[in-house]
């Protein structure tokens, strides 16, 4: 009898195993199915139209007003520099002194003769109006009293000639201060002193710059400059219309006071496809120096266009997709053509995407061509993630 009880037990157990078993295959099938068939959620925009305000960009070189090669008029030494290389200079003030004493001995000299032919021409007036009373008493003769005229005329002549040399004594010599032609910067000073210098050198002493005012060149192409000269008009009229611009310097930053559109090349260079054209921006406070560079930026307004945020959009081979929600809440990934606007945000779509349209515009890069989502606002998804975070603090303060 025990053995048919030890028999029993043994087949109840099998049984019960088999079944614990099946039971637990079957929980596992039933959760692997569960996690298969969740959908992630993913914030999803409806696209509209809108309008914007943008800035078209143009590298451009920044020059002075005038910028005034500083050239001797005379020959000699440098004896002292009155200035150093990026001084704030103004018209009339002295830069440069040659060495003036030739040019002193030679204006002395020039006064000199100014004396003796002073003194000459009174002599032969003298001369000439005594013959003239002894003619006029037929003491002397015609001839007598002509060379006596003659005499005069020479005197006179080489009085003129004697001062127009004292002129140019006195100028060389005030050319010994080389002075400044109008308020600027000066540039760099090759020569120092000691340094022989003359009208026929090369190199200028220097390059005084006025930036009052600069001039900021930049070039547009054909198609460019017919988008801001369409309105038609003459020159003058198109200038008129011109917006305000604006220039981002070097390091970044916007130039604190904008410029004005001045001239328009009216041709167009074969060799670039482009037109030069020059606006002037004010320089009060000296920021701006010849021979920089910057970016002039244009501003002018877009209307019904589709914008997007960049973080919506995923790059394959320098093309950009997103992904599209289909009715069925699959998503298709969909090349699109942008055009980059300069808060680095976001993207106006030109082509690709239309108006009403569904896109993701968070986590794409999870996403896979024909995955099943749920759709939820944006809004939902910043509340959601908010949710986590305090969640997440409060956590970590237990």
């Amino acid at each position: 009898m025990n053995k048919h009880f030890f028999k029993d037990l043994i087949h109840q157990s099998k049984q019960i195993i088999l079944f614990a078993c099946g039971f637990s295959l079957f929980a596992c099938n039933n959760n692997n199915q569960a996690g298969m068939n969740m959908v992630k959620e993913y914030a999803v925009a409806t696209l509209g139209t809108s309008s914007s305000d943008l800035k078209r960009s143009f590298p451009a070189t920044i020059k002075g007003k005038q910028d005034i090669e500083i050239r001797p008029k005379i020959s000699g030494f440098i004896t002292e520099l009155c200035v150093d290389e990026g001084s704030i200079v103004h018209k009339g003030q002295t830069l440069f002194i040659i060495d003036p004493v030739p040019y002193e001995a030679a204006a002395k000299v020039a006064e000199a003769n100014v004396k003796v032919a002073q003194t000459n021409v009174a002599t032969m007036q003298l001369t000439y109006d005594n013959k003239k009373e002894l003619r006029a008493q037929n003491i002397i003769s015609d001839y007598e009293l002509q060379m006596a005229e003659n005499n005069l005329a020479t005197a006179k002549a080489q009085l003129a000639q004697a001062e127009a040399q004292l002129i140019n004594a006195k100028n060389d010599l005030s050319y010994t201060r080389v002075t400044s032609p109008s308020n600027g910067v000066a540039g760099t000073i090759p020569f120092r002193v000691g340094s022989l210098v003359s009208s026929s050198t090369q190199t200028p002493l220097t390059v005084v710059s006025n930036i009052d005012e600069m001039f900021v060149y930049f070039s547009m192409t054909e198609k460019e400059l017919l988008s801001l000269v369409r309105q038609g008009g003459t020159v003058k009229e198109i200038l008129e219309k011109m917006p305000k611009v604006e220039l981002k310097l070097a390091d970044g930053t916007v130039y604190s006071e904008k410029g004005t559109i001045e001239t328009l090349s009216g041709v167009i260079d074969q060799t670039t496809g482009a037109a030069s054209i020059r606006a002037t921006f004010p320089n009060d406070r000296n920021i701006l120096r010849s021979g920089g560079s910057g970016v002039v930026l244009i501003p002018y307004s877009m209307d019904s266009i589709v914008v997007i945020p960049q973080k919506a959009t995923y790059e394959i081979q320098d093309k950009k997709f997103v992904y599209v929600v289909q009715n069925d809440s699959t998503v298709k990934n969909q090349e699109i053509e942008i055009f980059n606007l300069d808060d680095g945000k976001s993207y106006i779509v030109t082509s690709g995407l239309t108006p009403g349209q569904r896109i993701v515009v968070e986590g794409v890069g999870t996403l896979k061509d024909g995955m099943k989502i749920k759709p939820i606002t944006p809004e939902e998804a910043a509340a959601k993630i908010q949710q986590m975070t305090q969640q997440q603090a409060a956590a970590s303060k237990k």
